[in-house]
């Protein structure tokens, strides 16, 4: 009688140590999904920010070097009969295109981050779907709600997607 109520008792706590570690981890997942929604949230508004803000440079930068490069060439060369073989010689200001290639690496970098952000989401949601999917977790667990998320594409990806070809290459 005593064997069979430690094993009652052992079984019991068992069971109710069970019962709260897959409750605590579906709070807690469910917990980490509504942060990753809002660090999505967060990296796409950085991400346009900062796009935004160096294509802004960049284009500041063209529009500078346009206005200021032909009064350089024509106050240089304009009165002077040898302009053209003086132009080849000189050292004449170039048009640097550094700030594109820095334009171009943030927007890889910004990308790359914010569809880390979303794979992270998913990786989330695959976790809790499992644990509310899987035995012994399935009986214990007391709230049974799918964690949501759309994924945010692109009208380009979503018609691939529906169409399922994928054959436009062109670039430009």
């Amino acid at each position: 009688m005593i064997v069979l109520l430690i094993v009652v008792i052992v079984l019991a706590v068992i069971l109710i140590g069970m019962y709260f570690n897959y409750n605590n981890r579906e709070v807690a997942l469910r917990k980490e999904s509504a942060a990753q929604n809002d660090k999505i949230t967060t990296v796409h508004d950085t991400m346009w920010k900062v796009l935004q803000q160096e294509a802004g440079v960049a284009k500041e930068y063209r529009d500078a070097f346009e206005k200021i490069y032909p009064e350089l060439i024509s106050g240089r060369y304009s009165n002077d009969q040898e302009g053209m073989m003086k132009f080849i010689h000189e050292a004449n200001p170039d048009f640097d295109t550094s700030l594109y290639k820095q334009l171009m690496q943030a927007i890889e970098v910004q990308r790359s981050e914010f569809a880390a952000a979303q794979q992270r989401m998913l990786d989330i949601i695959r976790e809790h779907d499992t644990l509310l999917e899987t035995m012994p977790a399935k009986w214990f667990i007391k709230d049974k709600r799918h964690i949501t998320y759309k994924v945010i594409s692109s009208t380009r990806t979503n018609q691939v997607l529906e169409t399922r070809v994928d054959d436009d290459v062109k670039l430009f």
